[in-house]
């Protein structure tokens, strides 16, 4: 080996360039082996032994697992409906307002008046009056009249700040409501303004 201060050059040259003959750091030789190592055992131990579980079954067990989570709370949510009061806190109400914005203004219009669900200020409710029969349409909705569910999509505390919201509408006076459903025209009418 040369001394310490002579360059090591390859014995070849393109073009009148010359290469040097340095040696990789030994960190990296380690990572580049290291890796390798590595990518042999996940290989052996995944796809060859099939010891643990890939990307996809692994989604599929904590998907499950969440699932059951959700229908453990929505559950004890239902149980627990009879005993649940309106809230009253701000903080729950602005909450509720968002979520009442975001999918229930579509068909009940933002001030709760009514377009093609029913108005939601008046005294008259078709499915019960109750801030308990609200929880339960509003978790159970109402196909046959074009409601989804909103089990499974809305957290039990979310069903419970809109239902405390829409709760709260009742009374307030909208312009231009549709009439309660008891005093609205048959439907051999036809549709009204608000369909």
């Amino acid at each position: 080996m040369n001394n310490e201060n002579e360059v090591e050059l390859l014995h070849h040259d393109a073009d009148g360039i010359q290469e040097l003959d340095n040696l990789l750091p030994r960190w990296w030789v380690w990572l580049f082996w290291g890796c390798n190592i590595f990518a042999v055992a996940y290989m052996l131990y995944y796809h060859t032994f099939n010891l643990g579980d890939l990307q996809e079954a692994e989604y599929a067990r904590e998907a499950r697992a969440g699932e059951q989570l959700k229908t453990a709370a929505l559950a004890a949510f239902e149980s627990n409906l009879d005993s649940l009061q309106p809230a009253t806190d701000e903080s729950t109400l602005a909450s509720g307002s968002q979520i009442y914005t975001t999918y229930c203004a579509p068909c009940h219009r933002a001030d709760g008046g009514g377009l093609v669900g029913p108005n939601l200020t008046d005294d008259y409710w078709i499915h019960g009056t109750s801030y308990q029969d609200n929880l339960r349409t509003i978790i159970n909705g109402v196909p046959e009249k074009g409601m989804i569910t909103w089990r499974g999509v809305l957290k039990p505390n979310e069903v419970q700040a809109v239902a405390s919201f829409i709760y709260k509408l009742r009374g307030s006076n909208p312009p231009d409501p549709k009439p309660a459903e008891n005093t609205a025209p048959a439907a051999s009418a036809g549709p009204s303004q608000f369909e």
